[in-house]
């Protein structure tokens, strides 16, 4: 199983980025987290696999998630300085022989918003 992130950068207030995560995998539920220096990681956004999602309050309106067959995409527009962060794009893999699932993390892409 591997999730690897891309997408991320620098970009001035107002602006707009989009993170791509390709993974590999039986992945079912999947989500973007970041996580702010000195700040514990949050789930930023989420999709169930019946296309169903769920946002964080900070980023409704603004980011938009979406997936494809082995990708993942976070569209973030309208970009504030507070959005800076690691963003991690996460996935919920069966485990062979059981019906519990396993989440799996990919490395980090960095976005930094600038005022």
């Amino acid at each position: 199983v591997q999730l690897q992130e891309s997408g991320g950068g620098s970009v001035q207030s107002g602006g707009s980025l989009k993170l791509s995560c390709a993974a590999s995998g039986d992945t079912r539920c999947m989500a973007w987290f970041r996580q702010a220096p000195g700040k514990e990681r949050e789930v930023v956004a989420d999709m169930r696999m019946d296309g169903s999602s769920t946002y964080t309050d900070s980023v409704k309106g603004r980011f938009t998630i979406s997936r494809g067959p082995g990708i993942l995409y976070l569209q973030m527009n309208s970009l504030k300085p507070e959005d800076t962060a690691m963003y991690y794009c996460a996935a919920d893999i069966p485990i062979a022989g059981s019906v519990y699932m396993k989440r799996h993390w990919g490395q980090g892409t960095q976005v930094t918003v600038s005022s």
